[in-house]
């Protein structure tokens, strides 16, 4: 395939995790949870070296406990939001590129096939992942935090709405955000310095790129994946939850 790049966000601290780590490298099941993703993303061969986000402070001790694997590195200076995290990566992405893919690093159950069916289901200028739910029971309460995606009448994607942000309707939609996106590069490099942080977090949140998308007329695109392989970990609550789903 070669003209998709791959970015991983994995610049957090990982603070609700309470553990001396990197986030992404807390052990699942004797593993750091960001190599099950690497690993997912090297065998659906769309692309062998995949971009990490990562901290100044992070950066030494996840390139040492990575080095197996050809991974390059881009470094997000100052945590300000998903989407200043994914332009620290731009400088990364050749000519040849046609589209760019982002993950999150603490998405341990990607699997290849998955990684492969984004890759190919591009159109238009976002290509985004959501999951659909009957509630959020059992390890389904991880997805309720999580943004809702909103759509028109028409069954268009409008914009996604931050959990922090949503109103008490909003939280009743059961289809929601993981978080997954590939973007057409030319697209995505001339609007990333267009978000803006005006929200409780004061971020620049990747997910604005999809309303910034539905103002342009643009054409948004989701792929639906089974929710088990959407489990994120941000807090030890769920990593426990994640330890039992990968037995």
């Amino acid at each position: 395939m070669g003209t998709t790049k791959i970015v991983i966000l994995a610049a957090g601290k990982g603070v609700r995790m309470n553990a001396s780590l990197p986030k992404v490298l807390v052990p699942l099941a004797g593993r750091p949870i960001i190599e099950y993703l690497i690993r997912s993303i090297i065998e659906s061969g769309v692309d062998s070296r995949p971009i990490l986000v990562v901290s100044p402070d992070n950066k030494e001790i996840i390139r040492k406990a990575l080095s197996v694997y050809n991974c390059d590195y881009a470094i997000q200076e100052e945590q300000l939001g998903t989407g200043h995290a994914l332009a620290c990566a731009r400088s990364l992405f050749g000519p040849e590129i046609k589209n760019v893919i982002s993950f999150y690093g603490d998405h341990p159950f990607v699997r290849a096939e998955a990684v492969k069916k984004l890759a190919d289901s591009h159109q238009g200028v976002i290509t985004m992942v959501t999951v659909k739910l009957d509630d959020f029971e059992d390890y389904k309460k991880n997805f309720y935090q999580w943004g809702r995606i909103m759509r028109g009448k028409d069954g268009e994607v409008k914009k996604i709405v931050e959990f922090k942000d949503a109103t008490e309707a909003e939280k009743e939609i059961k289809e929601v955000n993981p978080g997954f996106y590939c973007f057409d590069k030319n697209w995505v490099c001339a609007n990333i310095d267009k978000l803006k942080n005006d929200n409780k977090q004061k971020e620049y949140y990747l997910t604005d790129l999809v309303g910034l998308a539905f103002s342009q007329g643009e054409k948004i695109n989701t792929i639906t994946i089974d929710p088990r392989q959407a489990v994120g970990i941000n807090s030890p609550e769920e990593l426990a939850i994640a330890e039992k789903l990968i037995k």
